[in-house]
């Protein structure tokens, strides 16, 4: 029986085009034996893992968004707070550790001390989720240890490493496909920069390891911002219908 490992990318609002994609597989029958996940990746993956169904993972989020005036922090290094969130993980998994999900995850998130790439796979739950989700400026970074995590995408917004030597099959999926313009209407405001240069930043590294996998989904939703929750069922999806396009390579590994 072969192995199935996901690497899914941040994105924010973008990563529900994850569970679009995540629908389709659970449609073909497959199953993965590990996720790979940044920022929204780590989320959906992490609710994914604790067997959420992908439509119970859109409404669960969609409805507790942390983007708004009630998460709003002052006099701290963000400008939104995790509380909402971490009240969903609470919520939907019923113990905070890695090892009593029902499927092997691993969470990148960045340590802003070393300057570098962390991986979290084992021990506590939810602190090293957000941690991975918390985009710099946005939200505050989080503290586990000795470390001081952000997000995760930032070194590595596409964790494929982890599944390399224990998956004999990956996909892909990857939300911040880059094209032109900023987000609806290319309207410049300050999310707009931040986001635009967080994309650039990271989209090479992302690409060059589209190659690694056996297949590699990249669902086009730029006319979406990373904030943009209120058309969470759009971007769901188009990561179905874009899921569909790669249906022949997705039924050839059903068939080996």
């Amino acid at each position: 029986m072969k192995k199935f490992g996901y690497v899914l990318s941040g994105g924010g609002a973008r990563g529900f085009a994850h569970l679009g994609i995540l629908e389709y597989l659970e449609e073909l029958n497959i199953k993965p034996y590990a996720i790979s996940g940044t920022s929204a990746g780590a989320i959906a993956g992490a609710l994914y893992a604790a067997g959420k169904t992908p439509t119970e993972i859109l409404h669960m989020v969609k409805n507790n968004s942390y983007f708004g005036w009630s998460n709003m922090i002052w006099k701290k290094p963000g400008f939104f707070s995790m509380q909402a969130f971490e009240k969903v993980l609470k919520d939907a998994i019923t113990e905070d550790s890695f090892e009593a999900l029902k499927i092997k995850l691993f969470v990148a998130a960045t340590d802003l001390n070393k300057g570098e790439s962390v991986i979290f796979s084992e021990g506590k739950l939810f602190q090293q989720i957000i941690a991975s989700a918390s985009l710099p400026v946005i939200f505050a970074p989080v503290t586990i240890g000795e470390r001081i995590l952000v997000d995760g995408g930032l070194l590595n917004n596409f964790p494929i490493e982890p599944l390399e030597n224990i998956c004999d099959v990956i996909i892909g999926s990857y939300v911040n496909k880059l094209e032109k313009g900023i987000g609806k209407n290319s309207v410049i405001g300050t999310f707009n920069i931040i986001e635009r240069c967080f994309l650039l930043a990271t989209a090479h590294a992302v690409y060059s390891k589209a190659h690694r996998c056996d297949v590699f989904i990249e669902t086009p939703v730029n006319s979406f911002s990373m904030y943009d929750v209120k058309n969470a069922d759009a971007i769901f999806e188009a990561g179905y219908k874009t899921a569909l396009q790669h249906k022949e390579a997705l039924h050839k590994l059903c068939d080996q």
